[in-house]
């Protein structure tokens, strides 16, 4: 095996350092670099907007900013969530479905407890 040294070749075309494009991508690229760089729209401190912005930003830092629609209490929703929420400090909250007791299947078990109770008497 021979050793092959690869050369790199820039490709494209040449660049003109002095044109007016490069010397002006290279003040902003030192721009940049400085942190001088301005993009964008300028923002007015007086505007309605940024004293909203400010206004809400004073309110976070106190925490006294409301996020959210507020809640009616007298909702009907809020009133029967407060009292599931009262049943679940009782202990009196009912979870899942009813039973009947009439159904074959409620009998069914019902005859076999008793049944079974019945057994382990006479045992």
């Amino acid at each position: 095996m021979k050793n092959v040294e690869k050369v790199i070749v820039k490709r494209g075309r040449k660049v003109n350092p002095t044109s007016k494009r490069q010397i002006r991508l290279a003040e902003l690229a030192e721009k940049r670099e400085n942190g001088t760089l301005k993009k964008g729209r300028p923002i007015d401190k007086t505007s309605k907007r940024q004293l909203r912005l400010t206004e809400l930003r004073f309110k976070r830092e106190l925490g006294i900013l409301k996020k959210g629609r507020p809640v009616n209490e007298n909702s009907n929703r809020q009133i029967r969530l407060a009292e599931l929420a009262a049943k679940r400090a009782n202990g009196t909250l009912v979870k899942g479905r009813p039973i009947n007791m009439n159904s074959k299947r409620q009998q069914r078990m019902l005859n076999k407890a008793v049944n079974d109770m019945v057994l382990e008497v006479i045992s």
